[in-house]
């Protein structure tokens, strides 16, 4: 993509009836960035992609590509084209001809030559004359993807393209597009609902919600410092503390968690408000039998119960109770053989304050969370 040639999507709003799927939303998305659409299942993601594609037509706002304003062109007339999770590949085509078929039919130059480097960019070529009832799931969304790619357009639009693969074939290809992303340099601007695919491939992330962005920033950001606990709750799992502030003490916060101390640093709390949510991640929360006195400096503690011990090979995974009824959730890593806690143990939960975050108390702390199991992929 050429320099300055951002996508910028301004005060876009779609209607159908009643219903508002995206609601003003405005983003500008740099040249050459690997750009997610981040959400649950209705959350917007999909309409606005098939906005900037030309499927749908904004009800209110613009889209703008570089200088270009592209409202209002045909699907035909973007630099952009789309890779679905359907491959929709021509079943009496091989897959060279798949691949040379829209050059064909707009009589492109150099046909032979721009399908071939097509192939070899996506490790195909050995493969050309093969059909693609031939090729497995993930060589066919290879196939799509180098058809998509031939063109060279300014922008490559990903709709959930991995879906159909299995777990593993699905992780595999999250880093074949991110490489041939970057070895391309064009902007991929991808929608999915899997967080860990967002944040394995994505330069920047929006995080959408009921038609809005919830948060925009990198994948570490969103993960470290989330702004609002649908965010929290949708990328990754955060256990969520109620809390009020009993103080400050220089550039701590000073919190009372059903009657526990807690300490928070100020610049960790995305709200000023007297109730909070501490959050701290399960990967982030240690535990230890709860008769061992000793705490490294910085951190905060809290005693509780097992109630389950699960192995999961890189980790044990347990839940706690603690004393006013919450359950937490810790991940332990197995860097080596030996005891676990088992249900039923006394244990105290600690954590460094650094590592933990605040949010807004008066939000519903079950936002974000996944609830159904076709989400969970």
């Amino acid at each position: 993509m050429a320099s300055g040639e951002d996508l910028r999507l301004v005060d876009v709003t779609k209607r159908f009836g009643p219903m508002v799927a995206v609601d003003d939303l405005t983003l500008t998305i740099p040249p050459g960035s690997f750009f997610a659409l981040l959400g649950p299942s209705g959350c917007g993601k999909t309409t606005t992609l098939r906005m900037i594609g030309g499927l749908e037509r904004p009800s209110e706002g613009r889209i703008h590509l570089g200088e270009q304003d592209i409202t209002d062109r045909k699907p035909y007339q973007r630099p952009v084209n789309t890779v679905f999770q359907s491959y929709a590949l021509f079943p009496h085509l091989d897959i060279y001809e798949n691949v040379a078929f829209g050059l064909r039919r707009r009589r492109a130059a150099e046909v032979a030559q721009k399908v071939t480097a097509a192939l070899s960019m996506v490790e195909l070529t050995e493969l050309a004359r093969r059909r693609p009832a031939q090729l497995s799931g993930g060589q066919q969304q290879r196939v799509a993807l180098a058809r998509a790619l031939v063109n060279r357009p300014q922008l490559l639009l990903l709709d959930e393209p991995l879906g159909a693969l299995d777990l593993k074939l699905r992780r595999q290809m999250q880093l074949e597009l991110k490489r041939i992303q970057t070895e391309v340099g064009l902007t991929f601007v991808h929608v999915t609902h899997d967080q860990e695919e967002a944040m394995t491939m994505a330069d920047t992330i929006a995080v959408m919600n009921q038609g809005k962005v919830e948060q925009l920033g990198g994948p570490t950001e969103l993960y470290e410092t989330p702004a609002t606990v649908f965010v929290a709750n949708f990328l990754g799992q955060s256990n969520l503390l109620p809390a009020s502030v009993s103080g400050r003490s220089g550039d701590d916060l000073l919190l009372d968690v059903a009657g526990s101390r807690v300490v928070l640093p100020a610049g960790r709390s995305r709200s000023t408000a007297e109730q909070l949510f501490v959050g701290v991640r399960p990967e982030k929360l240690h535990v230890r039998a709860a008769g061992d006195a000793t705490l490294p400096d910085g951190h905060n503690a809290v005693t509780g119960v097992v109630t389950d011990a699960s192995f999961v090979g890189v980790s044990t995974q347990y839940v706690v109770r603690v004393p006013w009824g919450q359950d937490l959730t810790v991940f332990v890593q197995n860097l080596h053989s030996g005891d676990r806690f088992q249900p039923g143990a006394s244990v105290m939960l600690h954590w460094a304050a650094a590592n933990a975050f605040g949010l807004d108390g008066t939000e519903d702390p079950e936002a974000g969370r996944i609830i159904d199991p076709e989400l969970v992929q």
